[in-house]
């Protein structure tokens, strides 16, 4: 069979490719770069529920396209980043950063700004077609906050926040009628040092998983079943190989990086966690991590899930082809545990990997070196 999948830019111009994996003959293509608005290139994309569209977190945009076809992409509409009024300014550097579509009516559009300016999340309803609508809640966090990353409990009822930038983890309500937000919650990281980057929940709503991006380790939560807010089990896992940690509690692979001078450790900044995903049928987490230098590989990890989500082992930390530059970011396929996704914008290319007997290798692999390729991938059919 074969299966399409759409990735984005980091940078201008503007595009979505389209890549086809043939799962029989084990080969990825390029079939299809839609040209979009020059300056909207898409860094997180998202389907709608019914994947008829597509929502970008597109510089200082929010914006959304009509899928009629793997190959037939065309742009509806853009609107600004919102909330503090210097967000939309060319003069600040506020990024549109992730964005994140309702499973449910109504079929709200949730975005995170990044960097200055991004206290507030944007909320936008959609037409009937899909197209972003209206910008009808700004929401706030805090002046310091950067979220890179939020996901919903399965009832679609608590939203939970990964603040990069304010070291916290934000719990939301979602009102059932409107889909507005109201907030319950906001919790300080484990350490100073974490910086939670991602988040990811377990199918069953009963762990909560937060991606560290400075600290390199994946914490793991549980959910107060009234509160429904996410309580530290004191159990976290390393992203990198060694699993030797400094008194912060930063991994470090010792005997594959230089160590700074009469320090005993490694450059603080060598590796930044990325995403984590678990896969469809939840029995298994995945989680990346990225370097800073083109030099040195970035890591996937694999985790055993138990039928509630609790963890039951860390499979192993493997060397991805590259870095990863800016992305890394892998994508389980949603029909089912055997076939993932990685996105490097080093080089620019798509992996595919086949997950079978709790053992991962890369089966196919399209390259495509143009500027900004690729972010994350995201499965059409």
């Amino acid at each position: 069979m074969k299966h399409h999948l759409m990735v984005g830019t980091w940078t201008a111009p503007g595009r979505i490719y389209t890549v086809q994996f043939d799962d029989e003959a084990l080969t990825l293509d390029l079939v299809k770069k839609t040209d979009i608005p020059e300056a909207e290139p898409i860094s997180w994309m998202t389907f709608s529920h019914d994947k008829k569209t597509i929502y970008g977190a597109a510089m200082k945009k929010w914006n959304s396209f009509a899928v009629h076809s793997p190959t037939e992409i065309a742009h509806q509409t853009s609107h600004p980043v919102a909330g503090h009024p210097q967000a939309a300014s060319n003069d600040t550097n506020t990024r549109a950063i992730f964005v994140l579509a309702a499973r449910q009516p109504p079929y709200n559009v949730y975005g995170n700004p990044f960097y200055k300016y991004a206290g507030y999340g944007n909320v936008f309803s959609v037409k009937p077609n899909g197209a972003l609508d209206t910008n009808v809640q700004n929401y706030e966090y805090e002046h310091t906050t950067g979220i890179h990353g939020m996901v919903f409990d399965p009832t679609e009822t608590y939203l939970y926040s990964a603040d990069l930038q304010a070291n916290k983890i934000w719990t939301h309500r979602k009102d059932p009628q409107t889909g507005q937000l109201t907030l319950v919650d906001c919790l300080e990281a484990p350490s100073p040092d974490d910086h939670p980057r991602w988040m990811e929940i377990h199918p069953s709503g009963k762990y909560l998983y937060a991606l560290m991006e400075a600290g390199n380790r994946l914490a793991v939560y549980v959910i107060d079943e009234r509160a429904h807010k996410p309580v530290f089990t004191h159990i976290t896992y390393p992203l990198l190989p060694s699993g030797e940690c400094d008194s912060s509690q930063r991994c470090r692979p010792s005997k594959l990086i230089p160590l700074l001078p009469g320090t005993g450790l490694p450059p603080r900044n060598k590796y930044r966690g990325d995403v984590t995903f678990t896969t469809q049928s939840g029995e298994y987490l995945f989680a990346t991590t990225r370097s800073n230098h083109f030099d040195v590989t970035g890591y996937i990890t694999a985790f055993k899930l138990g039928p509630h989500g609790e963890i039951e082992r860390q499979l192993f930390i493997n060397p991805t082809s590259t870095s990863g530059g800016h992305s890394n970011a892998v994508s389980p396929c949603d029909f089912s545990d055997e076939w993932l996704a990685l996105c490097d914008d080093q080089l620019g290319f798509v992996e595919m990997y086949r997950w079978r007997d709790e053992k991962l290798a890369r089966v196919a692999r399209v390259d495509i070196p143009e500027q900004g390729f690729g972010m994350n991938a995201i499965w059409y059919d």
